[in-house]
């Protein structure tokens, strides 16, 4: 996403940003847990819209193997070393239309797990989601989408272990084609993988939106103490 600090608008106007960015990206999650589950309830951005666009990896980039999922245990930081991230986790439920509760808007450090899904080193797809900027200074996930296939993420538990994860995907999509099915469901049975997800493409003075999702995929590769 832009840098608001080169932008000046009002409170009310980045609120209505925020707001709406955030909408997209659960509204998303939210038909997603229908489908699979059958609950019944600008400026240029850091990284450019795209249909499913993917970053990819060299051909020749060998990741490694994916190791045993561990046990269940709550996160309570989360770390990327390339972006010099280091945060605190908290637990979102459900608000009262049946979307992921964000973070506040005065925690643009923390990032929001959903707590009703996967926890971060057990089977399944955990998934977690962070602002990318704030009305005045970037946000958490900012540099979100400079992240490479084959760098780490590593998510500090309370059992005392840390699982440590290696991305193999990143991509774009566009806001009106979101397939969330891709973005929040797991992508091999069996595994521990992560989803890291932010707003991206161009900032839409129109509607004042961000016309894309950054989403981050990475699975459980080891563990340290």
């Amino acid at each position: 996403m832009s840098e608001h600090a080169d932008h000046e608008r009002s409170s009310g106007s980045a609120r209505l940003l925020m707001g709406t960015a955030w909408a997209v990206l659960l509204l998303g999650l939210w038909l997603w847990g229908r489908q699979v589950t059958d609950i019944r309830q600008g400026t240029a951005a850091p990284a450019g819209a795209g249909d499913l666009a993917s970053v990819g990896r060299p051909p020749d980039a060998e990741l490694p193997p994916a190791a045993r999922p561990l046990g269940h245990a709550l996160p309570q930081r989360i770390d990327i070393p390339d972006l010099g991230v280091q945060a605190p986790v908290v637990a979102r439920g459900l608000d009262r239309q049946g979307a992921i509760d964000p973070p506040p808007y005065d925690q643009a450090g923390v990032v929001g797990w959903y707590a009703a899904g996967a926890r971060p080193g057990a089977a399944g797809a955990a998934l977690m989601v962070g602002h990318v900027d704030t009305e005045t200074r970037p946000a958490v996930f900012y540099r979100l989408s400079t992240i490479r296939p084959g760098e780490n993420v590593r998510v500090v538990r309370d059992d005392g272990k840390v699982a440590e994860f290696t991305v193999d995907d990143v991509r774009v999509q566009e806001r009106d084609r979101f397939d969330a099915r891709q973005a929040y469901g797991q992508h091999r049975p069996g595994r521990s993988e992560l989803r890291l997800i932010t707003c991206g493409g161009t900032f839409d003075r129109v509607s004042h939106s961000y016309t894309a999702n950054v989403i981050v995929s990475a699975y459980l590769t080891g563990t340290s103490l």
